[in-house]
């Protein structure tokens, strides 16, 4: 009986100090920063790509003649690529986002409120579509939000 009591001690104790790393592990995973969480370069530019396929084909955003006219200027590739400079750096990674703010790029367009609530939808879809975590997404559209182009 007194082994019985042994091994249930020993395997409690071993039990609780398994948890133990798991915990400190999960809490490092949540303080690395949204860049890590998000896969690195290859995870932003694997849903940037899947992202901005959706803003070129959006027939709502098409119908805004200077949208429309900026597909010519700056084609889809071109945004891709910026795109996911611009993220990269604004999450914690080691992009140098080389380009003009949000708000200065996106000025001439004439952006209304419902063409930027349909382009969220677009970027949330494309999240979705590669299973970003929730808290991911909600920090991720935290910084986009500071970027808005629109007031």
């Amino acid at each position: 009986m007194k082994t019985l009591f042994k091994v249930i001690a020993v395997v409690t104790f071993s039990a609780g100090t398994l948890v133990a790393p798991v915990t400190l592990a999960e809490e490092a995973v949540a303080k690395a920063p949204l860049y890590e969480r998000l896969g690195g370069l290859k995870g932003i530019t694997v849903v940037v790509d899947d992202f901005i396929n959706r803003l070129v084909a959006n027939e709502t955003l098409n119908k805004n003649p200077a949208i429309n006219a900026g597909r010519k200027s700056s084609p889809a590739p071109y945004l891709k690529f910026q795109v996911s400079q611009m993220i990269c750096e604004t999450t914690g990674g080691p992009c140098k986002y080389t380009g003009q703010g949000m708000k200065e790029s996106h000025a001439h367009l004439n952006i209304t409120e419902k063409e930027w609530d349909v382009m969220a939808d677009d970027f949330q879809k494309s999240l979705d579509k590669f299973k970003v975590p929730a808290a991911e997404q909600k920090d991720l559209f935290d910084v986009v939000a500071r970027q808005r182009p629109i007031s």
